[in-house]
């Protein structure tokens, strides 16, 4: 076997890009290479990134951390939805769940049969058929059903500090070396490649290949590299942040929750020992003062911490892949937190930038390759949360009616109006969003198509309106036999064994 060429790895940046990064090369890349992380103690971390989606889970999975270990390790509580408070109009509210909404029928999707049976259903909304949304009304938990038609995902609330610790510990076991230091600048050869980067105490760092961890900054890729930053502020308005941390709440639901304010959202994360809270607003419609003072309005326990003013602007760089340089987390682009999406995009950058990892020094298809996949996945996250602030029907205030007025991507126009049209839902091969999550929000934002799927009306209305009642009923039983989330997490997380599965949820029913 070849030696490999890249032998020295540097990664700049801790947090929690830098410490998933070195965490995942030092488990999954040839054990000859060296791996230098370089951060400072002195530079904060952003750390509003606590609210995750079921991939995290397998990324724990492919590190060998065990589910019992990270929750301890993280104060981290379950999350099975993000409930979505005024997004529609000032009074609406929806679930959206990680899962699909009821199943086929007859092999046709099942909220076309919903569509056709919903007036004789009024009390019965689409995340009435979810068993993960069902559990979330109800501040319970249980591991997923064996049976597929029932199934949902499962994600986390975690304290992102001390899930880089988490990483940072099983890093250092495993050959990662950690240098204390702030970078002054990175040193380049002829050909454009970094050659090292020099810390602010003069010290020098050798490597053959970079990983720009740097958040904001972007001291790698944006300012050595010269990888320009397109922004998305026209279709993304809001550009701060206000963090603040208050006391753990009673009882810690099993969801994020996103409410809409008047100039932007908040979102309240329930942990274990605190609950994060934040405030996101467009600085043209708002003042940072009132934004702090909606915010404290609306903390649910008393505050622990100082407000954390963050600022930035929605977008990403040309390319994440430049040479030997690649970038992960803020310092590639950055989105909003509305969808939990920002240790998603940590991680996917990372789980593909092994499978393109250039061990023989040749790579250049490999960066093509890489840049595709990540501008895909920024282009259609981003997508996903235009659709959020383009749908709402609030009357309100200026900003919520620009957000509605405003002109969108082709891309996602075609999607809404596809949906409007048919009640069909535009699929990819890749990207995160599929088509439960459309559908999530369409409908909870009050999207309602014109037309559905014809052959839904081959059953009489008064038959699919039973089977649907029936359907939903027997979700709510399911979800009412779980345990209480708050049980689950003071005993360090649920056992899944198959038996104890087996027992809580029964025979399946058809």
């Amino acid at each position: 076997m070849a030696t490999p060429m890249t032998q020295r790895i540097v990664i700049v940046g801790g947090g929690t890009a830098g410490w998933m990064t070195a965490a995942a090369f030092a488990r999954l890349l040839p054990a000859g290479m060296s791996i230098t992380l370089v951060e400072s103690d002195n530079i904060s971390t952003v750390g509003v990134g606590e609210a995750t989606i079921p991939h995290i889970r397998y990324f724990n999975q492919l590190l060998g951390i065990a589910e019992r270990e990270f929750i301890q390790a993280t104060q981290a509580t379950y999350k099975l939805a993000i409930e979505f408070v005024g997004w529609g109009d000032e009074s609406s509210r929806y679930m959206h769940p990680f899962s699909a909404f009821g199943h086929d029928l007859g092999g046709i999707d099942f909220h076309h049969h919903w569509l056709c049976a919903r007036a004789a259903l009024p009390h019965l909304r689409l995340d009435s058929f979810s068993l993960a949304a069902q559990l979330a009304h109800n501040g319970r938990f249980a591991p997923p059903p064996p049976y597929a038609d029932l199934g949902y995902g499962y994600a986390f609330h975690v304290d992102a500090t001390r899930y880089a610790i988490l990483l940072r510990r099983y890093a250092e076991k495993r050959r990662v070396v950690r240098c204390e230091g702030t970078v002054d600048y990175a040193e380049q050869s002829a050909d454009g490649r970094l050659s090292a980067v020099v810390l602010e105490s003069g010290a020098r760092i050798e490597g053959d290949f970079f990983v720009d961890c740097s958040g904001f900054r972007s001291l790698l890729l944006g300012q050595a590299m010269k990888v320009p930053f397109t922004s998305w502020k026209h279709w993304l308005p809001c550009d701060r942040a206000i963090a603040m941390a208050s006391e753990p709440l009673k009882t810690i639901p099993s969801f994020t929750r996103s409410t809409a304010t008047g100039s932007g959202w908040q979102w309240r994360i329930p942990l274990q020992e605190r609950t994060g809270n934040g405030q996101v607003y467009a600085s043209d419609y708002l003042t940072d003062d009132e934004a702090f003072e909606q915010l404290y309005q609306a903390l649910n326990s008393e505050p622990v911490s100082e407000p954390n003013l963050l600022r930035f602007e929605a977008g990403c760089r040309a390319q994440s892949w430049k040479k030997n340089c690649v970038a992960v987390g803020l310092s590639s682009g950055f989105l909003e937190p509305l969808e939990s999406t920002s240790i998603y995009l940590i991680q996917m950058a990372i789980i593909k930038c092994v499978e393109y990892f250039p061990i023989n020094g040749e790579h250049s298809l490999s960066e093509s390759a890489f840049n595709q996949w990540m501008s895909t996945e920024y282009h259609r996250v981003r997508d996903f949360l235009i659709l959020h602030y383009h749908l709402n029907r609030r009357t309100d205030s200026r900003f919520w009616q620009d957000c509605a007025a405003m002109s969108i991507p082709d891309s996602l126009q075609q999607k809404i109006e596809l949906f409007r049209e048919s009640a069909c839902i535009e699929q990819y091969e890749r990207g995160l969003f599929a088509q439960p999550s459309w559908l999530a929000v369409y409908l909870g934002q009050g999207l309602l198509p014109t037309g559905f799927d014809s052959r839904a009306l081959q059953s009489p209305q008064a038959a699919t309106a039973a089977k649907l009642d029936s359907m939903a009923s027997h979700l709510q039983q399911l979800a009412q036999r779980a345990p209480m989330h708050g049980d689950v997490i003071r005993r360090g997380g649920l056992s899944q064994e198959g038996p104890a599965v087996m027992s809580l949820y029964g025979e399946r029913r058809g």
